[in-house]
């Protein structure tokens, strides 16, 4: 097991692309932190599953846009498993507004998004870094988006946040090597908990359209966004500061926002 004996965090773990990673850490022997934010029914059973698969987990109730959360989520995490090694920042939020309706955003809408996607990835770094560093190694993966590097998906304010997430990577792995690597996924379309805010006519058309727009011709699954977060985890080879599209190859065509119409 590769990671045996090392301690992961993941924040939004309980659902979608947060519990196919947790799970994944738990298989390769570790220890797991399972954050999330309202609903503690999903995030309980990720972590039976994660002890099924043979690693142990807690589950830790948190809002990563509030710093004392962070503080608190990573302090869980040392309690119970002396240190922490790995973090997946995972916890994301969005809304559906398509991008030419301008007057259908408010500021209120970008602080939002900015506090969770942004501030919540960024204080969820600074709470564990220190822990890191006394160990003298570490690994961050941010959960972007496709729609941070080509100004699409569900909103422009999501697209902004997401971009901004990914220019965080850039300054964090620069500021923290070589001790701690910190890189980026940024999925395409992802069959999870957020299309089930479509009804379900919608969730065909849009899926549909993607799938004949894309050269791979198929949505994301989570567990194809957890492969590259887990290599990403583990690989020996010197990555840091990487934005890692996983997308069906949608960034080779035109592609525009995601509307509830």
């Amino acid at each position: 097991m590769k990671l045996k004996g090392k301690t992961a965090i993941v924040t939004g773990g309980g659902t979608g692309i947060g519990a196919a990673t947790a799970k994944r850490l738990a298989a390769e022997g570790a220890n797991v932190v399972i954050n999330f934010f309202s609903s503690a029914g999903p995030a309980d059973d990720v972590a039976e599953a994660c002890r099924a698969l043979g690693g142990q987990a807690i589950t830790v109730k948190g809002d990563v846009s509030d710093d004392a959360d962070c503080q608190a989520i990573a302090k869980a995490a040392v309690d119970a498993f002396g240190g922490v090694d790995l973090l997946v920042n995972n916890a994301g939020t969005t809304v559906f507004v398509e991008h030419s309706n301008l007057d259908g955003l408010q500021m209120e809408d970008f602080q939002k998004l900015y506090a969770t996607n942004v501030v919540g990835a960024f204080q969820m770094t600074r709470a564990v870094v220190p822990h890191m560093q006394k160990a003298g190694a570490g690994r961050i993966v941010n959960t972007s988006s496709i729609a941070g590097l080509m100004g699409s998906g569900s909103s422009v304010a999501y697209a902004a946040s997401k971009g901004a997430l990914n220019t965080m990577t850039l300054s964090l792995a620069r500021a923290f090597a070589p001790t701690i690597t910190v890189n980026a996924v940024c999925p395409g379309l992802v069959d999870s908990e957020w299309m089930r805010d479509f009804e379900a006519g919608q969730i065909e058309r849009i899926t549909g359209d993607y799938e004949d727009m894309v050269p791979l011709g198929r949505v994301c699954a989570p567990e194809d966004i957890a492969d590259p977060i887990m290599y990403l985890l583990t690989t020996s080879a010197p990555v840091t500061g990487e934005l890692l599209s996983v997308d069906s190859g949608v960034r080779l065509g035109p592609v525009g926002g995601l509307s509830k119409k």
